[in-house]
């Protein structure tokens, strides 16, 4: 199964997308990555790999599309509702579309890993993305996801 389908399956599965993002909003953690690490069980090396291709694709692409996104969120006066909620809806589309790109990249790293100690693996990208892994919001995402 591909990175992209086993994320959207993941997604499916109650708690996934709130611990994400959690994950994302409360710990500055992108999940795609953190998703691609449990799907890959990638080594120290790969990992790191993956730390830097995910910063340098959140910098310059993802960031500013969900910087502009939420900026078209809520009444914008002068500008008319419909109009703007329309561009919103396409930079949400630009943006998802990015991530995909992003775990396409990611997936070529590498096959997808069989039997996977999730904590475990999560445990080693948080502290591959920023050497720290808050123990809570991962258990959650863990637990989720198995």
């Amino acid at each position: 199964m591909s990175l992209w389908a086993w994320t959207l399956a993941a997604y499916d599965r109650p708690g996934v997308p709130e611990a994400t993002l959690a994950l994302q909003d409360e710990h500055g953690f992108n999940t795609a990555y953190l998703l691609w690490a449990v799907w890959a069980d990638p080594d120290r090396e790969t990992l790191a790999n993956g730390v830097q291709t995910t910063v340098l694709w959140d910098e310059t692409v993802l960031w500013p599309l969900r910087n502009v996104r939420r900026a078209l969120k809520g009444h914008r006066p002068p500008f008319a509702d419909a109009p703007r909620e329309g561009l919103r809806e396409d930079v949400k589309a630009a943006e998802l579309r990015a991530e995909r790109t992003l775990m396409e990249t990611l997936e070529s790293f590498g096959p997808a890993a069989t039997n996977v100690d999730v904590m475990a693996t999560l445990t080693r990208a948080a502290m591959a993305w920023c050497g720290q892994a808050p123990a809570a919001p991962l258990k959650r995402l863990a637990e989720a996801l198995a």
